[in-house]
Parts: C-alpha cells; sequence; structure tokens
C-alpha cells in the first residue's frame, strides 16, 4: 500500500542533529558571557526539537490541524523559556560572601 508519504532522508538528520550536539557543547566557547552562550544553546535545542518533530514524529506531511495541535506546546515552552532565561543567567552565578 501507498500512501504518497515520502521518507526523510533519516541518515541526513541524524547527522545535523549531531552536528547542532557539537554546536550546543561549544556554546560555552562562545565570546559574550552566559547569556550569548544560552541563547545559543536555546536555538540549538529549537531547531533539533523542530527537525525531530518534522522528521522522526512525520508532522511534515500531516495536516494543517496537526501543526495546530503540535504548536501548542511549543508555545508554552517557548513561553517558559523566556519567562526562566534571566534566572538562568542571573541567579546562577556564584554569589560572593561578604
Amino acid at each position: 500500500m501507498k500512501n504518497g508519504h515520502a521518507h526523510p532522508n533519516y541518515t541526513a538528520v541524524y547527522v545535523w542533529l549531531v552536528a547542532l550536539l557539537g554546536v550546543g557543547l561549544g556554546a560555552s566557547l562562545v565570546p559574550g558571557g552566559r547569556g550569548v552562550g544560552l541563547a545559543v544553546i536555546f536555538a540549538v535545542a529549537f531547531v533539533k526539537a523542530l527537525l525531530v518533530a518534522l522528521n522522526f514524529m512525520h508532522l511534515r506531511s500531516e495536516s494543517g490541524v496537526i501543526y495546530a495541535i503540535a504548536l501548542i506546546p511549543v508555545v508554552f515552552a517557548a513561553i517558559l523559556a523566556v519567562a526562566l532565561f534571566p534566572d538562568f543567567v542571573w541567579h546562577a552565578l556564584p554569589r560572593r560572601l561578604p
């Protein structure tokens, strides 16, 4: 039975995920401080999640309703990431004792 959906190139997706893992690990070496490194890590995590959702969860070939259903948790995660970003950056710094 042919369903008309093209299968993704899983090897290419895997290579991209490994490459993005390296970028995420190298984010600690990015000049600009902790905030820039965390922004890079969040951006890489978003791209990796998008790759997994589109290719391994087969959302690329689905209708718009499925995109809307899948978008709701993404919006909540983005709101949570933006809300917690200052806490990650400024409150995780080592504190000096008086």
